[in-house]
């Protein structure tokens, strides 16, 4: 499984804005910080905007915030707003895949994969990784995470 730059930094880039919710945040600052190209994060925040996970104020006090509260933005909401679909093979829908003879049943396993994947980043929010003590699904993935390093 590949999680793609955009997703990767859209994510990143949205935790720098829950985690200081006092005032807008330049693409700029958020580059910075996360060590993001900040022309690929200009991009990305396009994205985000359509999205409509930020909202943006131009101008010298300028900058992004989240649209909504951190609790309400899922994993899988950012990954579906930069990326699309958050699993494809061969760049094709999973829904899309047939294989002949043996390999029949792959396509039941890359879709049963999928709705794994998918049902854990819709559980996980901003908010989860943000939290001191966060809830399941997040509280366990970041414990394996732990005791795999």
């Amino acid at each position: 499984m590949r999680i793609s730059a955009r997703a990767d930094y859209a994510i990143r880039a949205l935790l720098e804005l829950a985690a200081d919710t006092s005032r807008p945040l330049t693409c700029e600052g958020i580059a910075l910080s996360q060590e993001i190209p900040h022309r690929f994060l200009k991009a990305v925040f396009r994205d985000l905007r359509r999205a409509e996970l930020v909202r943006s104020q131009r101008g010298c006090e300028g900058g992004y915030w989240l649209s909504r509260d951190a609790a309400s933005i899922s994993l899988a909401a950012v990954v579906a707003a930069v990326d699309g679909q958050l699993m494809t093979v061969h760049g094709e829908s999973l829904g899309d895949q047939r294989y002949p003879g043996p390999a029949a049943r792959l396509s039941e396993l890359w879709a049963g994969l999928q709705k794994r994947f998918e049902d854990i980043l819709d559980r996980v929010t901003l908010a989860d990784l943000l939290a001191d003590d966060p809830p399941e699904p997040a509280v366990s993935l970041l414990r394996d995470a732990a005791l795999s390093v």
